[in-house]
C-alpha cells in the first residue's frame, strides 16, 4: 500500500488548518459585525454570498493555470493576498465598502483553496483517496471547532480589530507551512489552450451544488438563529466539528472499501434529518442534536463526493477538475447565503432550514440518478468490452 503520511502531506494539511481557522473565525463574527455597522439580514446574506460568488469567478481560470504552471506560485500569491484582505476589514465601516472587499477577498480565497486542494490531491495515493480526503478534511473540521468559538471570544472580550489581525496572521503561518512541502505535479511544457472547465465531473458537481446551498444557510445563519434562542452558536460548531472529527476517518476508509455510493446516499439522508431537526429546534438540546446529525451526514458525504469526482478525471486535469468541483461548492454556498437570506427576511429561520433540507433532498436525487447510474453504466461497458466480471458499486 502506497504511503499517505508523507512530510509534504502533513505540512499541507497543517497549512490548511491554519488557513481555515482564520477563515472560520469570521463566520460567526462577521454577521454580527455587519449588523453592528448598520446592516440587516439580507445584507448579511449578500455579504457572505458575495465572497463565495467572487471565488466562483476566479476558480475556473485558476484551475487551468494550475495544470499549466504548477501549484506553488498560486499558493504563495493566493495566501499573501488573502492575509492582506483579511486585515483590511479593520478599515471598513460602510456596507458598500465591505461588499467590495468581500469580492476581492473571495477571489483570493478561490485562488488559495483551489491551488492548495489540488496540491493535496497530488499527494494522496489513488487507492486511498477516501481516506486521504477524510484526513485532510480533518484540518477543516478542527478549524470549524476552534475558529468560531475563538473568533467569538476575541470579538466579545477584545475587539474586531484584534480578530482581523489574528486571522491575517494565521494566513501568513499557513503560507510558511506550505514552503516545506514538495509539490509533486510537474508543469506542462507544451503550450496549448488553457482549460477552464471539466465536463466529466458535472454529475458530481451538480449534486455538490445543492448540498452546499444548505451549507451556506447553516454557516451564515446559525449564529443569528442561535442568538434568537439565547444559545451560544459556538456550541453548534463545536458539536458539529467533534462529530466530523470522529466520523470522517471511518467514512473515508468505508468509501475506499465499499465504494463512494455506499457512504454518500445514507449520509445525505442523515443531513436532511439534521436540517429538519434544526428547523424544529426551540433551545440548546435541538441545536446540539442537529449539530451531531449534520456532522455525521455532511462529514461523511463531502470527502466521499470528492473521491467520487476523481473517478472521472485524467491525472493531468486534476487542477481544472478540482476547480470545477470547488466552483460548485462556492456557487452553492454563495447562492445559498443570498437566497436563504431573502427567505429569512420574508419568513423566518425555521422556514430557512426547511428549504435547506429540500435542497439536500435534491442533492440526493441528483446523485442517485446522475452519478450512481453513470457509474453502473460505465462499469457495465467495461465488463462487456473486457469480457470479465466486475463488481458494481
Amino acid at each position: 500500500m502506497e504511503r499517505l503520511w508523507t512530510r509534504s502531506f502533513i505540512l499541507m494539511t497543517l497549512g490548511t488548518l491554519f488557513l481555515f481557522i482564520g477563515f472560520y473565525m469570521l463566520y460567526p463574527t462577521l454577521p454580527i459585525y455587519i449588523k453592528q455597522i448598520g446592516g440587516n439580514e439580507s445584507q448579511v446574506g449578500l455579504a457572505m454570498g458575495t465572497f463565495m460568488l467572487s471565488a466562483v469567478l476566479i476558480r475556473p481560470i485558476i484551475g487551468g493555470l494550475l495544470d499549466r504552471f504548477g501549484r506553488r506560485l498560486f499558493i504563495v500569491w493566493g495566501l499573501l493576498f488573502f492575509a492582506l484582505f483579511m486585515y483590511l476589514y479593520e478599515w471598513t465601516s460602510a456596507i458598500i465598502v465591505l461588499l467590495g472587499l468581500r469580492v476581492l477577498h473571495g477571489m483570493s480565497w478561490g485562488v488559495t483553496t483551489t491551488s492548495m486542494t489540488t496540491a493535496v490531491t497530488d499527494m494522496i495515493p489513488s487507492n486511498r483517496r477516501g481516506e486521504g480526503f477524510g484526513w485532510s478534511g480533518m484540518a477543516m473540521t478542527l478549524a470549524m471547532a476552534i475558529g468560531p468559538m475563538f473568533g467569538l471570544w476575541i470579538s466579545d472580550n477584545l475587539s474586531f480589530h484584534t480578530l482581523f489581525l489574528i486571522s491575517a496572521a494565521l494566513s501568513v503561518i499557513a503560507l510558511l507551512m506550505t514552503f516545506g512541502a514538495k509539490m509533486q505535479f510537474q508543469p506542462k511544457k507544451s503550450a496549448g489552450r488553457i482549460e477552464v472547465f471539466e465536463k466529466s465531473v458535472m454529475p458530481v458537481a451538480v449534486s455538490v451544488f445543492f448540498l452546499f446551498i444548505a451549507y451556506g444557510g447553516i454557516t451564515t445563519f446559525i449564529p443569528l438563529f442561535a442568538h434568537s434562542l439565547h444559545v451560544n452558536s459556538g456550541m453548534f460548531f463545536l458539536v458539529y466539528s467533534a462529530t466530523l472529527f470522529l466520523i470522517r476517518p471511518f467514512a473515508g476508509k468505508l468509501s475506499d472499501l465499499k465504494g463512494e455510493s455506499f457512504v454518500i446516499v445514507p449520509a445525505l439522508f442523515v443531513t436532511m434529518i439534521a436540517l429538519i431537526t434544526l428547523s424544529l429546534s426551540t433551545g440548546l438540546l435541538g441545536i446540539l442534536v442537529s449539530a451531531a446529525l449534520y456532522g455525521i451526514g455532511f462529514g461523511s458525504a463531502q470527502p466521499a463526493l470528492q473521491a467520487a469526482m476523481l473517478r472521472f478525471v485524467q491525472p493531468d486535469r486534476m487542477g481544472v477538475a478540482n476547480a470545477t468541483f470547488s466552483t460548485a461548492i462556492d456557487l452553492g454556498i454563495g447562492l445559498g447565503a443570498i437566497i436563504l437570506g431573502w427567505v429569512s427576511q420574508f419568513w423566518n429561520y425555521r422556514v430557512l432550514f426547511s428549504v435547506s433540507a429540500m435542497s439536500v433532498a435534491c442533492s440526493l436525487l441528483l446523485f442517485f440518478f446522475l452519478v450512481v447510474r453513470l457509474n453502473k453504466k460505465k462499469l457495465l461497458m467495461n465488463v462487456q468490452s473486457s469480457g470479465s466480471s466486475t463488481n458494481i458499486d
